[in-house]
């Protein structure tokens, strides 16, 4: 009896490590975060405070203020951030952590010259009081030269 109850131990245990996370569910949390990707604009505050970003040349950022300091210094302004509209795939972790790939249209002014790129992005945004705030962001500017953009390519 011993052994077979062992055996149904470890099989359960076994089935629970690959059961998959549903990260597709929470419908609510997926709009919000819809929602907060839509309405980037000046003035409009995503980042927490201890965020990690990666910039264009590949430099790391730990919190909000080193982020606008390295841009300061860079003479690196964004004047234009929008999403390309479903280009975005959300996942949701328990309802509290999301990892957001998209693509987005970027006007930036670099040391004084304008420049118009899509930038693919990976973020990370994090939920607590009600509120979500991105926790980390990395984007790679896509050649179009090389790489066509299809904007029509839903997974």
């Amino acid at each position: 009896m011993k052994p077979l109850v062992i055996l149904f131990f470890m099989t359960c245990l076994s089935l629970a490590a690959f059961a998959q996370l549903d990260t597709t569910s929470y419908p609510k949390e997926r709009q919000e975060i819809r929602q907060l990707l839509r309405s980037q604009g000046f003035g409009t505050k995503l980042d927490c405070a201890d965020m990690v970003a990666v910039g264009p040349k590949g430099d790391i950022s730990y919190t909000r203020q080193q982020w606008i300091e390295a841009q300061k210094k860079e003479k690196l302004v964004f004047k234009a951030v929008k999403p390309i509209p479903d280009n975005e795939l959300i996942r949701i972790y328990d309802g509290t952590t999301a990892v957001v790939n998209l693509l987005i249209n970027v006007n930036i002014v670099v040391d004084g010259r304008d420049l118009n790129i899509k930038v693919r992005r990976l973020e990370v945004y994090h939920k607590t009081a009600g509120t979500w705030c991105r926790v980390a962001g990395q984007g790679t500017q896509v050649d179009e030269s090389l790489f066509p953009v299809n904007t029509n390519n839903k997974p």
